[in-house]
């Protein structure tokens, strides 16, 4: 379910700009970034913040 609420932020989004996505669980840190990568947007970071949540920042692909 987090990556359909991270695609749906990216498709109202204007190529090259950036999306902060803050997510809980093992799952979706592993599958979010990969998944993103996949579809053509760049990963910039991965952070494991406090709590077992992990920051995610994520760069639209070009159009």
């Amino acid at each position: 379910m987090t990556f359909v609420r991270t695609r749906l932020a990216l498709d109202r989004m204007a190529p090259g700009e950036i999306l902060e996505v803050l997510m809980k669980g093992e799952e979706p840190r592993r599958n979010v970034p990969r998944t993103a990568q996949e579809q053509g947007h760049a990963v910039l970071s991965v952070v494991e913040e406090a709590g077992g949540l992990t920051r995610l920042r994520l760069r639209k692909a070009g159009g």
